[in-house]
């Protein structure tokens, strides 16, 4: 049995968290790591560091993340600060934003396609900024609910065009200070 680990563990390669399971909801990384997705994922996935999306992967889910690899079928729109790999067997149906797209022949994209500048280290992407929707579903509330906190000025946000937006570390700041309340 712990042979059969070891050969699994050299399959994977070091430090790759596999997840070959059915998941729905908020997967967030604030450390860079390295995860490849092999079953059903349906939610928001936020990551650092490198996330693959194995072949036979389904995932429903909007996607942040510095280094993303496609071989598996998304929906969703992706945001990736650093790069995006779309493989042969990729089928991915959502908007795009990265400064770098790779498509290998087969692979397929339908959505639009916005080439953005890479992100200085340290600086503020859109990634970490969220609409009121996006903040709705992240705390797990009503849209009601968000902009009834933001006009009392309960909630950090800020306007742009006319519409809210909110930074997530002041989001995670709010709530670590307790100043949630249903």
């Amino acid at each position: 049995m712990r042979r059969r680990r070891e050969e699994e563990k050299q399959q994977t390669g070091d430090g790759i968290l596999d997840v070959n399971a059915s998941m729905q909801g908020t997967l967030r990384f604030d450390d860079p790591v390295n995860l490849r997705i092999n079953g059903k994922f349906e939610g928001t996935l936020d990551t650092k560091g490198v996330l693959m999306v194995g072949q036979g992967a389904d995932v429903k889910a909007n996607i942040t993340g510095e280094s993303i690899s496609i071989a598996g079928r998304v929906n969703g729109n992706i945001k990736a600060a650093k790069a995006l790999r779309l493989e042969e067997s990729a089928r991915l149906s959502g908007d795009v934003e990265t400064p770098k797209l790779s498509i290998v022949e087969g692979a397929v994209l339908n959505g639009r396609l916005r080439m953005a500048h890479e992100a200085p280290a340290g600086s503020v992407t859109r990634g970490d900024w969220m609409t009121s929707g996006e903040l709705a579903k992240y705390l797990e509330v009503e849209t009601k609910k968000v902009n009834e906190w933001v006009d009392s000025g309960i909630l950090p946000g800020t306007r742009e065009g006319g519409k809210w937006i909110f930074e997530r570390s002041k989001v995670d700041q709010w709530i670590a200070e307790g100043k949630v309340k249903e």
